[in-house]
């Protein structure tokens, strides 16, 4: 019988959130703060949350429940009108608060992830980031694994891109593709990239869950198709000209209670 895959104990069923804001003045703090109260019952363990105000990563993390990490001198640092937040199930092996997600990196630009789910590879993807990659990965967390495996995909990209000269859209979509076809398991997650957005992934299969939604900023028309209620009825349907916000988030009911349009 050939051995199980390797896989770090990691968590079971944690609940993520991301938030993009189309009016720059405006903060996510309490949106996603909301979110993760209602994503609560996925993890009880820990909660974290980062946002990005004039390119500088703000990021408050610790063992605990939502209401309790999260106090009023720590809200009013988050400020940004991009973020991304993760509550954690306890699990043997991420008791500690220095795994709380999301996880981030300086290079490039200062990326951050929240992730839901399981790496099978893990031990084979930490040898090629320290001995091909020379990057250096802090904990036991496969998805401090996956952040990296991302950033080392994204710089790849951004190396070739200043030959090929190539939209900057175009450039992550490759590296993500670089991510699916690298990283095996169950996982789905959001990654945050400093001066640029959100990106919202799942792994190859679609076994961890993430949907998302947008709402009007502003009372501007749409230019594209729209439903009963005015909004994008697709995601194809949705253009860079229409002033929309948009949520991700490991279950509907978030997106639902922060007033959006669940679209997919």
């Amino acid at each position: 019988m050939s051995p199980l895959p390797s896989c770090h104990p990691q968590t079971q069923t944690t609940g993520i959130i991301g938030m993009l804001l189309a009016n720059k003045e405006q903060h996510v703090n309490q949106l996603l703060f909301d979110g993760l109260t209602v994503l609560q019952h996925r993890g009880q363990d820990a909660a974290g949350m980062v946002t990005v105000e004039d390119g500088r990563l703000r990021l408050r993390k610790d063992n605990g429940l939502v209401r309790d990490v999260f106090q009023q001198s720590h809200m009013e640092e988050l400020r940004g009108n991009i973020g991304i937040g993760h509550v954690r199930y306890p699990t043997a092996g991420s008791s500690s608060n220095e795994e709380a997600q999301p996880f981030s990196t300086n290079y490039p630009f200062g990326i951050c992830v929240a992730h839901n789910g399981n790496l099978t590879n893990t031990d084979e993807l930490q040898s090629s980031l320290k001995y091909s990659n020379f990057r250096h990965v802090n904990t036991d967390s496969d998805s401090e694994v996956l952040l990296n495996v991302f950033a080392e995909s994204l710089t790849n990209e951004l190396k070739a891109e200043q030959t090929n000269k190539r939209p900057m859209h175009d450039v992550v979509f490759q590296a993500m593709e670089t991510v699916m076809n690298t990283c095996k398991g169950g996982y789905a997650g959001l990654y945050m990239i400093n001066g640029f957005g959100l990106v919202g992934f799942r792994d190859p299969n679609g076994i961890r869950p993430l949907v998302f939604g947008v709402r009007k900023s502003g009372v501007e028309a749409f230019t594209s198709h729209v439903n009963e209620d005015g909004l994008p009825d697709s995601p194809r349907s949705i253009t860079s000209e229409e002033n929309l916000d948009y949520c991700f988030s490991s279950e509907s009911v978030a997106i639902d209670t922060l007033g959006f349009k669940l679209v997919r």
